[in-house]
């Protein structure tokens, strides 16, 4: 079948958006059809070269939709079922799924590629086999992705705001309130006020933070982040250690989140310095793949026993997780339709994405046509 696609053939170049023609679902596998995409900032980490995911790749990873068509051997969905797509499959059966860290299942090793499980394609366009981002695609109407990548869920819950929870918002909530640990009564700074720092806001604050300091260069992020929970806001990481000194009466944060656009090793010593003994760093965004310096006061880090965490998926596990945030949403308690700052659609995503590079977005939405 034809499907409509934003396609990235060169690093460096912008998204062509194209027909494409899609092959039918193989077993375990599911053909659907994308409501929602959300914009997240990897995607571009691949467009820069950031990422050196083998092209060329339909773009997009923070999907939802409809299932149109089940392939053999496909058990957990049928036809009808609204489902989110997860950017890390879950197998339910490696140590990690059987564990409780299916965030980290075996299956992951496979998401770079752009190839399905099997190794082979399901997209192709002008001739050539067309990767799928993190083996799903989602900036496309229609894409074939494994079973274990989609997630059931409530056909109560809008699919345009549904997709955020496939990776923004996990990730980011759960860098706070998994990962970073968040007890009540804690001080929280937040360092990158994008689609996933706001949802660290929102996080630290579910999780019972007192303080929730918001780090962004762009004032137009004091007002998104104070919506979400947010207490004070610092244009800097050094105007927010002076006020994090001031608010704690010079003990420093409990819990620091890191979730700018690109890391950069010098950061990491950043970070350290805005929380206290026994504190935590929490690394949720990306660096350059294959980078390799850090800066680090090595004696801080002993002799005040601070710790480092890196967080992929916010800790979470999908199957779980996903339905308890919207669970949350239903409830009142988690905010989505204020995450989402502009919706746009498939053709446009290039003036999107300088959007959210310029620092308007909280969270760009693709709402695809059909």
């Amino acid at each position: 079948m034809k499907a409509r696609a934003a396609v990235l053939w060169e690093a460096k170049s912008p998204w062509v958006v194209q027909d494409v023609e899609l092959d039918a679902p193989k077993a375990k596998e599911v053909l659907v059809k994308l409501i929602a995409t959300g914009l997240c900032h990897s995607d571009d980490h691949v467009r820069t070269g950031d990422l050196p995911i083998p092209l060329p790749i339909i773009g997009g990873h923070e999907g939802a939709g409809i299932v149109q068509e089940v392939g053999p051997e496909v058990h957990g969905v049928e036809v009808g079922d609204h489902v989110v797509l997860s950017f890390i499959p879950a197998c339910g059966k490696c140590h990690w799924c059987t564990t409780g860290h299916s965030n980290l299942c075996d299956r992951g090793a496979f998401i770079a590629g752009g190839k399905q499980l099997d190794g082979t394609f399901r997209a192709h366009a002008d001739g050539k086999d067309l990767g799928s981002m993190l083996l799903l695609g989602a900036f496309a109407t229609y894409a074939v992705v494994a079973e274990d990548s989609v997630v059931k869920i409530d056909k109560d819950v809008p699919l345009e705001l549904a997709c955020l929870t496939g990776c923004g918002v996990m990730t980011g909530w759960g860098s706070a309130v998994k990962t970073g640990e968040v007890s009540p009564g804690d001080t929280v700074v937040v360092v990158g006020i994008g689609g996933i720092g706001g949802n660290a806001v929102q996080g630290a604050k579910m999780a019972g933070a007192k303080n929730v300091v918001a780090v962004d260069i762009a004032d137009a992020k004091k007002e998104m982040a104070a919506r979400l929970g947010a207490t004070h806001f610092a244009g800097s990481v050094e105007e927010a250690k002076g006020l994090v000194n001031e608010l704690t009466r010079g003990v420093m944060a409990d819990v620091a989140i890191l979730t700018v656009g690109v890391v950069h090793g010098d950061m990491v010593q950043q970070m350290l310095e805005l929380i206290r003994k026994g504190g935590r760093a929490v690394i949720t965004a990306l660096a350059r793949m294959g980078e390799l310096d850090a800066k680090l006061h090595l004696m801080e880090l002993t002799s005040f026993q601070k710790e480092i965490r890196g967080s992929l998926f916010g800790a979470g596990n999908p199957r779980s997780d996903i339905p308890l945030l919207l669970g949350l949403y239903k409830s009142g308690q988690l905010k989505l339709d204020e995450l989402v700052t502009k919706t746009y659609r498939l053709d446009e995503i290039n003036e999107a994405y300088d959007d959210m590079l310029a620092g308007r977005l909280l969270r760009g939405v693709i709402v695809h046509e059909h």
